[in-house]
């Protein structure tokens, strides 16, 4: 877990995502959204980085 941010995944072959769709990984590390803001969800587009924390 990265702090105030996404969550790094190493070695996954699939993310499943809340609502049980599976979303295969292309890469050795993926960021997946952790703050639920995210536009392209399940993975992380950065909207952490602006969105205000309460």
């Amino acid at each position: 877990m990265c702090p105030g941010g996404p969550l790094l995944v190493r070695g996954a072959e699939t993310i499943l995502d809340a609502e049980g769709v599976s979303h295969p990984v292309t890469r050795p590390v993926v960021a997946v959204c952790a703050c639920d803001k995210s536009s392209r969800k399940p993975w992380c587009d950065g909207t952490h980085k602006v969105v205000r924390r309460g």
